[in-house]
């Protein structure tokens, strides 16, 4: 079933208005027809399904069949803070990363960092970066768009990860895999989790020890030297892995 996202005020008691960008694709590119379902998804993790009574150029107009709470979320959240890479690589990962269950991508600007975005430039980045996430959360069922920040320093994400209680910090020069091993083991749902992850190069060594200055715990990922875009998205499978389908919430 196609799967669409609106903001609240276009949710009504018995019918939900769809606008934008989506009332072309429906009508143009999917072709779908009065009475055709489809399945809208609002703030809050709510699930519509709903169909289509009618259809204008300017926005299409659902009937609400039946509310249920989506179960495609996680019962944590994940935000991952990610130094921005070269090329296309960020908008791979972020691909890949709403399919796996982020809950927010946060690009950092380190001292690594390679590319260096004007304002200009940073604002049509999120802006298309916001695009793929959403995108990527219609194609893999999530229940809500997750929210792509605009670029940021490290010590603006570090003191943005603060509010999580579990802060990894995956480290090149981390010791110990039972560590990390036990950190992921004992990581309850409900628990938001900031997940730091350098870009080519790593982390400067001055970052990893002003992380762990504020309570970030340096945590390996193996025994080899994963990519910028690969270290990422192997702890978030292991953490959907590990919270997918267990009891408690958010």
């Amino acid at each position: 079933m196609r799967r669409f996202f609106v903001e609240q005020e276009n949710i009504g008691e018995s019918e939900i208005c769809i606008t934008g960008s989506d009332v072309n694709h429906i009508r143009n590119v999917l072709r779908m027809s009065p009475g055709d379902q489809l399945s809208v998804s609002g703030p809050g993790g709510r699930e519509y399904i709903c169909y289509i009574e009618r259809i204008t150029e300017q926005q299409v107009a659902a009937h609400i069949m039946y509310v249920q709470d989506t179960q495609a979320e996680l019962p944590s959240r994940i935000y991952l803070f990610q130094g921005i890479p070269k090329g296309d690589k960020m908008e791979w990962i972020i691909q890949k990363a709403v399919e796996l269950g982020v809950h927010e991508v946060i690009p950092v600007d380190t001292i690594r960092t390679v590319v260096k975005l004007d304002e200009k430039k940073a604002a049509k980045k999120t802006a298309r970066w916001q695009q793929i996430a959403e995108s990527a959360a219609k194609q893999s069922g999530r229940g809500f768009v997750p929210h792509i920040h605009p670029v940021c320093s490290f010590r603006q994400a570090l003191e943005y990860g603060q509010q999580c209680p579990v802060r990894w910090i995956p480290y090149e020069k981390a010791q110990g895999m039972e560590d990390a091993r036990e950190r992921v083991r004992s990581l309850l749902p409900g628990q938001d989790v900031a997940v730091f992850i350098g870009p080519e190069g790593g982390f400067d060594e001055r970052e990893a020890a002003q992380a762990q200055s504020m309570g970030y715990h340096p945590m390996t990922l193996g025994r080899r030297i994963l990519r910028t875009e690969t270290a990422g998205l192997a702890l978030l499978s292991v953490l959907m892995f590990h919270l997918d389908g267990r009891q408690g919430g958010m």
